[in-house]
């Protein structure tokens, strides 16, 4: 029997082979997806969703949408006038293309950044050094097309160093703004290499603010955000224990890892929630350490257990704080108390006096250590 998978290798007329030539690309084509059909049978589906990008990305690169005929955008005061427009389309470098793509979009006008995404992908084609595929992902993600851009990045492999990470923090980029959240695990885990512990010092750029600066964020926080969206809750509370920065940035991971190891023995989370008051007690973040205390109330509480402890500590925090607050508050209105109000901002920020909060830190004595937390 026939078939498009498989063609025997004789001899044939010329013109046999010029009337079955259509037929090579759709053999290609099915050939791909029996390898991709296989696939889903035999990998896991993180491995699959990874897989089906990057081979999309090498043989079937996107073609952008075809527009309407017509202008590319209605004549809006302070936009490019249709003329430079496509002037500059034709013309136009990849600083310039990217500068139409972030205007395009203010505007709001769809039919440009087709027309734009399609220049993108055709402006450059491989090979191309380094820095060339990473202005034109980068425009590609100003034009919101994250997956042209990750074709674009495929064209490129560098070297491991540091134009590998910085291809990856694009690549990163550009998984976040696709919702390829199983990609983008994979690439923060190529750029920790091995240490999650370093993503705390990797700031990944956001967006940009109108002011002209990034918006960043710590790339374990992020890492954590995208284990989560994969339900891989295990592996983001690991993540989060992993972290090292001492301080309030310590304190907020360790109070969510508690929240997701709803399956830890109930002394163990409370260990956790401790050293996490401890490091807010150290970076006297009073409001994080209130939430603190009240989120180890309601886990004893849920568990049946006692709870006057961490309730007697948040009652006097809250107290002190909330005192201290609002004398400050009238304080700093009266130029003759400027002595008065820096005493209670000081209060504010350490309020550890004999009689304070910290009085009822501990149920008994015996419970006590070194290193508890002030609150």
């Amino acid at each position: 029997m026939p078939s498009l998978l498989y063609t025997p290798v004789v001899p044939c007329p010329s013109r046999h082979r010029r009337r079955f030539r259509w037929l090579l690309p759709v053999r290609s084509a099915l050939l791909v997806m029996v390898g991709l059909i296989a696939l889903f049978a035999a990998k896991p589906a993180p491995a699959q969703e990874l897989f089906i990008l990057r081979v999309i990305g090498g043989f079937f690169e996107p073609k952008a949408p075809v527009p309407e005929p017509g202008p590319s955008a209605p004549p809006v005061p302070g936009s490019m006038p249709e003329a430079q427009f496509q002037e500059l389309l034709q013309k136009g470098d990849l600083p310039a293309l990217n500068l139409a793509c972030v205007e395009a979009d203010g505007f709001g006008f769809t039919k440009r950044l087709q027309l734009l995404q399609a220049r993108l992908l055709t402006i450059a084609p491989a090979p191309q050094p380094f820095q060339t595929v990473l202005v034109n992902a980068n425009a590609l993600l100003s034009c919101r097309a994250p997956d042209a851009a990750l074709i674009v990045l495929n064209r490129f492999s560098p070297q491991p160093g540091v134009e590998r990470d910085q291809w990856l923090v694009q690549r990163w980029r550009a998984a976040q703004a696709g919702l390829h959240h199983g990609l983008a695990v994979e690439t923060l885990e190529e750029l920790a290499k091995g240490n999650p512990a370093s993503l705390e010092t990797l700031a990944l750029p956001l967006k940009l603010r109108d002011d002209g600066s990034i918006a960043t964020r710590p790339g374990l926080d992020v890492y954590v955000d995208h284990l989560l969206v994969l339900g891989r809750r295990s592996d983001a509370a690991a993540a989060l224990l992993a972290g090292q920065m001492p301080g309030k940035p310590m304190a907020e991971r360790l109070k969510q890892a508690v929240a997701l190891l709803n399956q830890m023995p109930l002394q163990e989370r409370d260990q956790l929630l401790e050293r996490a008051l401890d490091q807010a007690a150290a970076a006297e973040a009073w409001g994080l350490a209130i939430e603190l205390l009240d989120q180890q109330r309601a886990l004893l509480v849920a568990e049946g257990a006692e709870a006057s402890r961490p309730r007697e500590r948040l009652e006097r925090l809250s107290q002190r704080v909330d005192d201290a607050y609002s004398a400050w508050q009238l304080a700093r209105q009266d130029p003759q108390q400027s002595e008065r109000s820096d005493q209670l901002q000081q209060q504010l920020r350490s309020p550890r006096t004999a009689g304070g909060h910290a009085a009822a830190r501990l149920a008994t004595p015996a419970t006590a250590s070194p290193r508890s937390p002030q609150p």
